[in-house]
């Protein structure tokens, strides 16, 4: 398993983007993201600079995503 890269919320999101998730609201320093396509699920992203590896791979495992696949969306 490849290593997980520093990240920031806004890669994050342009990645999520590319699979069809839209910005849904903001709720303090937390944005939400939700899939408009079946499975409808939500993705919970801090708004921070460098997003913990953890908490990645926990936002990772909420869209369905392997981390092969999520690295290559970073690209």
């Amino acid at each position: 398993m490849p290593k997980l890269p520093i990240v920031s919320t806004s890669e994050i999101v342009m990645a999520l983007s590319k699979l069809g998730y839209k910005f849904d609201h903001q709720s303090g320093s937390h944005v939400i993201l939700r899939n408009m396509q079946p499975p409808h699920r939500r993705a919970v992203i801090p708004n921070r600079k460098e997003v913990p590896r953890g908490t990645l791979r926990v936002i990772i495992r909420e869209t369905g995503l392997t981390v092969e696949e999520f690295i290559k969306l970073l690209d």
